[in-house]
């Protein structure tokens, strides 16, 4: 394949690489995608996903989210793929930068990635909103109705960017920072119509931007290399 070729020697000669990832990096390792022809938006509950996971259906109905959130969000056993795997391998090795995800699963970290810039947060931080205590996944996993505070009964909120909610501005200019730095910017995963984490591309201003997904995405016009496919089988396939 003649564009994995080109995605090998670009990868072999930089030392300034930037990954941007969205749900089809996680989708592999068995985390519904929310957008996909069998993912989350097309099943049925008695809202729509956008409006469970909004900001206002938080506040006005939590024990109804965090039935949603338990059932359909936490995915205990999900392990690194592939595509996670590489990555790492790439920072290790001195030649990845950066990883910037859409993701909210803490798979990257679970890889041994250490440069994770999560734009949406993460299922895997959740914290006491009148004091602050941290808690974990497995507490929010394993409790009843609205968690709450062990030190203070306060209620639990994960450190999840909710519809409606602004992403976090340091994690937003750390992004363009390495992206407008990168060498080589490879995007696996995402549909990329996402707001406003898609519009990160424009801040790439070199000349290797590699789009690796299943299907056709907004922003293929302004690729320089195009790799069409399952980004685990695509990343296995790398040095």
């Amino acid at each position: 394949m003649e564009q994995l070729e080109q995605l090998r020697r670009w990868v072999k000669e930089s030392d300034n690489i930037v990954f941007f990832g969205g749900a089809g990096v996680s989708t592999e390792s068995g985390i519904p995608d929310f957008r996909s022809v069998d993912g989350l938006y097309h099943q049925q509950y008695d809202y729509p996903p956008e409006t469970i996971l909004s900001h206002t259906f938080y506040r006005q109905k939590t024990d109804e989210f965090y039935r949603f959130y338990r059932a359909k969000m936490l995915c205990p056993d999900a392990k690194p793929n592939a595509a996670h795997l590489k990555l790492a391998q790439w920072e290790r090795e001195g030649k990845l930068k950066a990883v910037i995800t859409q993701n909210i699963d803490g798979l990257h970290q679970a890889a041994g990635s250490k440069v994770v810039l999560e734009l949406h947060g993460s299922v895997l931080r959740n914290y006491c909103e009148q004091c602050g205590a941290f808690y974990d996944a497995e507490y929010i996993l394993h409790s009843e109705g609205v968690p709450k505070c062990s030190v203070c009964g306060g209620s639990i909120k994960p450190d999840v960017v909710l519809y409606e909610e602004g992403l976090d501005q340091k994690t937003l200019s750390d992004s363009v920072r390495y992206i407008s730095e990168a060498d080589v910017l490879i995007v696996g995963g995402t549909s990329l119509a996402v707001y406003p984490a898609a519009g990160l591309l424009d801040y790439y201003s070199g000349n290797k931007l590699v789009l690796v997904n299943k299907t056709p995405t907004p922003r293929d016009n302004i690729a320089n290399l195009i790799v069409q496919g399952s980004i685990g089988e695509i990343f296995s396939q790398l040095d």
